[in-house]
């Protein structure tokens, strides 16, 4: 069997991928926590890791793309969606905007994200095993943004 066509994802991923929750999990706990003037830095790092996986996994997109035939019109909706998530994170933090909005921008930046993961695991050039990994890790993201969101809601 092709380890593309694995059902499971390779262990080093499983473990990598659990790692990268630990800045989402402790921001977003952190800041019910923490003493207030803590806050606003917690949430800033929560929002620059955001943007940096935002962009990680959008370049995952632009790899697939290029592994597949140049005449793919999936591989070019891939190409497409791989510049997405860097940007909406890039906006998210450098437009000035308010915590109440920058969080729901990453949150939706995620979800958005993972559909377009599972449209590339349908499309056959994501392996398909990818699900197992990717749903359990943005559910937590999600989560975890979540949390923080309404930390800034409530208080």
């Amino acid at each position: 069997m092709h380890p593309f066509d694995a059902e499971k994802p390779p262990q080093l991923a499983v473990l990598l991928g659990y790692a990268g929750l630990l800045p989402f999990v402790g921001g977003a706990l952190g800041i019910w926590v923490i003493p207030l003037g803590w806050r606003p830095f917690v949430l800033n790092a929560l929002l620059d890791f955001s943007a940096v996986i935002l962009a990680f996994m959008g370049a995952i997109h632009w790899g697939l793309a290029m592994r597949a035939e140049e005449t793919d019109e999936n591989a070019k909706l891939q190409l497409g969606l791989s510049v997405i998530p860097p940007l909406l994170g890039w906006a998210a933090l450098a437009g000035g905007l308010p915590m109440g909005l920058s969080l729901p921008i990453f949150l939706f930046s995620f979800i958005g994200l993972y559909l377009a993961d599972m449209h590339a695991v349908r499309v056959g050039l994501a392996p398909q095993w990818y699900p197992a990994l990717r749903t359990p890790l943005t559910l937590v993201v999600c989560l975890s943004l979540l949390v923080a969101w309404a930390s800034v809601l409530i208080r």
